[in-house]
């Protein structure tokens, strides 16, 4: 009797790992089937960069590395944000764990602070179907085939320019459609400035979904 109660016991104990494996299987399906749908929910990217001196004049306390006494910072990279064509983009789309070390302190190679990754990661990236490796090489690549026009690296004197021919310089300096970057701007000064880009990092036009400025010149402030 014990043998072949311990043998009832045995069958019970394969079942239940058996239907533990099964229950694995299809929550596995359904995280991908999440993670795609995600992906699917945006059309394209943008490349958002910050023009440091008005940045960091607007936020005299900040201490991170673009507003550091002598780093001579211009435009800083902000961000990459999956975007609508016509509609509000998603954001913080999933519960968003903790960015690696590992990947944080490549990144800061091109962020100004640990913060701006975490939180890049959880309002933006995480609306990617991406990995966190994944998204940040992504960033990573469309921020270095980026090319800035001499005259807007480092500026000695406060320019004032029309966002149109600071769009255009930038479409031409990297061989875009005209309508591929958005100037952002408040109070007649420049705030930074946004790239449209495909999924495979392709320039495009930006669609109305991104918004442009209005204010005919800004100035940009020197560093």
């Amino acid at each position: 009797m014990r043998k072949r109660s311990f043998t009832n016991a045995q069958g019970v104990l394969i079942v239940l790992l058996v239907l533990l494996l099964i229950a694995g299987a299809v929550a596995i399906r359904r995280s991908h089937k999440h993670r795609q749908s995600y992906s699917a929910s945006f059309d394209y990217y943008v490349l958002s960069l910050s023009w440091a001196p008005e940045y960091c004049t607007t936020h005299p306390a900040d201490k991170s590395a673009e507003c550091r006494p002598g780093n001579h910072s211009g435009f800083v990279l902000h961000g990459l944000w999956p975007q609508s064509q016509d509609g509000p983009p998603p954001m913080n789309c999933q519960a968003a764990s903790p960015v690696s070390s590992a990947i944080v302190r490549h990144m800061l190679e091109y962020f100004p602070s640990r913060g701006l990754v975490q939180h890049e990661w959880a309002k933006h990236g995480t609306c990617t179907g991406l990995s966190a490796q994944d998204y940040f090489g992504k960033v990573e690549q469309a921020f270095n085939e980026l090319k800035l026009p001499e005259r807007f690296r480092n500026p000695e004197h406060d320019q004032s320019l029309s966002p149109r021919d600071i769009e255009h310089a930038l479409a031409t300096a990297n061989s875009a459609p005209p309508e591929a970057f958005r100037i952002s701007c408040h109070n007649k000064e420049l705030v930074g400035v946004q790239a449209c880009l495909t999924r495979d990092l392709k320039y495009q036009p930006c669609t109305a979904s991104v918004q442009e400025c209005t204010t005919n010149p800004v100035r940009m402030q020197a560093q």
